[in-house]
């Protein structure tokens, strides 16, 4: 759908740059079908991102590591079809990008064509270089993640808050630095100390987009279903809920079935 007469323009990871250069906040939620794509699209977010937490809120998965990249191509083309302004940013599930260049490569090209997002999401730092790098060679938009790395739940054993120590926050400052020189155009910061992202934030010319990680970052992220009170089991500190969805599906769903059971639904009105 053509967008020159529309009355926004597009979001593309330049328009980022420049929201960080002003001051601008930007704002990122995740969607992983068409109907709520569409709704936090027109509500004027700015980036959505098509996460591999659709292993967890979507699946019912205990991480995210079960997803495939089947499934992510799934849920991405599905949300951008709803899209007409956002920037559609889509995670690289576990398995398809540690470790191989080359399998790299193919993952993030299948995932722009099948489903055509923007930009596709990877977490790690150095770890990760070769195949950002490859990437990136190819014309393929890149925003990092640093910090808490969910797909790395299992070497770290915990979802506690990452960085605290000296050694490691100096690391995730280079990690970011470097993830900027390669070329990402944007970088994930979750689960960190507020005043190292603020530092990363300010060492680097990209965007930073933080969950958990304080308000000195360029931005924020959460998962659609807990900021929207879907899920109720996830309460970290750095969750606010914007509404109790949950409690209202729950109590919607059960006048809908006592209206069957005494017979008021349908009425005439509602028949043919």
């Amino acid at each position: 759908m053509s967008t020159q007469n529309k009355p926004f323009k597009k979001l593309t990871t330049h328009r980022l740059l420049e929201m960080k250069q002003r001051g601008e906040k930007i704002s990122m939620l995740t969607a992983y079908d068409y109907s709520m794509a569409q709704i936090i699209d027109a509500a004027g977010i700015d980036v959505i991102l098509v996460g591999d937490s659709a292993s967890n809120v979507m699946a019912g998965n205990e991480t995210t590591l079960p997803i495939t990249l089947d499934h992510m191509i799934y849920h991405a083309t599905s949300v951008v079809r709803a899209v007409e302004r956002s920037l559609v940013v889509v995670d690289i599930p576990f398995g398809y990008y540690q470790g191989n260049s080359s399998e790299a490569l193919r993952s993030a090209i299948r995932i722009m064509k099948e489903s055509g997002a923007h930009a596709v999401k990877m977490e790690g730092g150095s770890e990760i270089k070769e195949s950002v790098s490859r990437i990136l060679s190819a014309g393929v938009p890149i925003m990092g993640h640093l910090g808490l790395t969910p797909q790395s739940i299992y070497k770290f054993g915990t979802y506690t808050v990452r960085a605290k120590e000296e050694q490691e926050a100096q690391k995730l400052i280079e990690d970011a630095q470097l993830l900027e020189d390669c070329g990402c155009f944007a970088v994930v910061l979750e689960k960190i100390p507020a005043k190292l992202a603020g530092q990363v934030s300010q060492a680097i010319k990209i965007p930073s987009i933080g969950i958990g990680a304080g308000p000195n970052t360029d931005g924020q992220v959460l998962v659609v279903h807990d900021m929207l009170g879907i899920t109720k089991e996830f309460n970290p500190r750095f969750l606010r809920r914007y509404a109790d969805l949950n409690q209202v599906i729950d109590g919607a769903v059960k006048n809908y079935i006592q209206d069957i059971k005494n017979g008021s639904f349908p009425n005439m009105d509602e028949s043919y």
